[in-house]
């Protein structure tokens, strides 16, 4: 499996180091992924390379123009190209919704600025629009480097033990378990003795319990109580 990222931002110095670093940087180097950060203004015709323009209707901010997203997209896009739209209002990212974007073959992900796109890039070129939370950033150059990185976890050998992916939070409807490692005793802060047993058995128990309640304590939003009462 291979899988092309392409962002559209204001601001692709934000995100030069993370492509080239740690397992984003890792997987280009294996070819498991290609992901490039494009200036948007480097579509802009006039002589300022302008991107914005105040809102038809008045209000505060300004809206980033079609002209460059339409040209850079058109420029881009394949025929298998899905378009992205970073956005606060979008669908959250959920971990189902990367196993769905996994599938594709080539990603572009357009990150918004000031107070949005205008709403004909939204209705004519774009597939999907996608939220990393209940909250607005100055732009969207970082949610779009959180996508590429939830996205590409999925890719088969991406992470070498498929084995850390399944049992993380969110894969079930559950948080994740308490990990330790050594020493077993560090200034008296003791390894729970099951975790030391050798008893796998003892352990996927102890460690189920401590997600459910876990769960129970920070999301209960996300668990199915009926399964745990």
């Amino acid at each position: 499996m291979h899988l092309e990222f392409d962002i559209l931002t204001l601001f692709p110095e934000m995100v030069e180091g993370f492509l080239t670093s740690s397992m984003i940087g890792r997987g280009q180097r294996n070819g498991l992924i290609r992901a490039e950060a494009h200036q948007l203004r480097d579509w802009a015709t006039d002589k300022h390379h302008k991107t914005d323009e105040m809102p038809f209707g008045g209000g505060a901010g300004m809206v980033m123009k079609p002209e460059p997203i339409f040209a850079a997209v058109e420029q881009l896009r394949k025929p298998a190209s899905k378009v992205i739209y970073m956005a606060p209002d979008g669908e959250p990212l959920t971990s189902q919704l990367a196993r769905e974007l996994v599938q594709e073959e080539h990603l572009i992900i357009l990150s918004g600025h000031y107070e949005g796109v205008d709403q004909r890039v939204r209705d004519h070129l774009i597939d999907r629009e996608v939220s990393i939370g209940d909250y607005v950033l100055t732009n969207g150059t970082l949610a779009a480097a959180v996508l590429i990185d939830c996205v590409s976890r999925f890719i088969p050998g991406f992470l070498g033990d498929e084995k850390s992916l399944t049992e993380e939070s969110f894969m079930t409807t559950l948080l994740g378990f308490p990990q330790y490692t050594r020493p077993a005793d560090y200034r008296g802060m003791c390894v729970p003795e099951v975790l030391l047993s050798g008893d796998h058995g003892a352990i996927a128990k102890w460690r189920r319990e401590q997600q459910i309640e876990k769960t129970r304590q920070l999301r209960p939003d996300i668990l199915d109580n009926r399964e745990f009462q």
